[in-house]
């Protein structure tokens, strides 16, 4: 009696620690669902929205100028961060703040990522803690599941602040 009911419990044990690898795989490695919360990124992804963040990009090293994007946090590694991919390495960034009376042009580095929220006017970004190391991006969202009536893909900027250059088309 004893016997079997061992046996049991390791077989469910080890059923579980099967599925609990391949679960994790696919969070790590396909994609996730992730909840989004706070004003950075309105219009065009509010608090509660709910999106699916594909990490294949990540991997292959796709994230391209205008994708969505989830990163850590520079400031704390234990937030994630929902912006906008404005420029990549090599790109000259135009950028200023409401406090600004002049702009500035950053060099965006080798290995990293310029992000903005859509939300200028309340978005802690690149333009605050500069840019963003490309191992920070988790995945790239490409899909807005809630709330029902916005299901589908993202739509462009609305502040229209990507402009391809003739060295973008030549990149590709």
């Amino acid at each position: 009696m004893f016997c079997r009911v061992v046996g049991k419990t390791m077989g469910f044990v080890g059923y579980t620690i099967q599925y609990g690898c391949i679960v994790h795989c696919a969070f790590e490695y396909i994609g996730e669902f992730v909840v989004c919360s706070g004003p950075s990124m309105e219009p065009t992804i509010v608090t509660h929205d709910i999106v699916f963040s594909e990490r294949m990009s990540r991997h292959l090293c796709k994230i391209q100028k205008g994708d969505i994007i989830i990163a850590k946090s520079p400031f704390d590694p234990n937030m994630n961060i929902c912006k906008r991919v404005i420029g990549l390495e090599g790109d000259k960034i135009c950028t200023s703040s409401p406090s600004d009376l002049f702009k500035t042009h950053t060099y965006v580095p080798k290995g990293h990522v310029w992000l903005e929220g859509d939300n200028l006017r309340n978005s802690t970004d690149s333009r605050s803690y500069g840019p963003v190391p490309y191992g920070l991006i988790r995945g790239r969202i490409c899909l807005k599941l809630w709330p029902p009536h916005n299901f589908g893909s993202l739509s462009e900027s609305p502040t229209r602040r990507i402009i391809e250059t003739q060295s973008d088309s030549e990149r590709d």
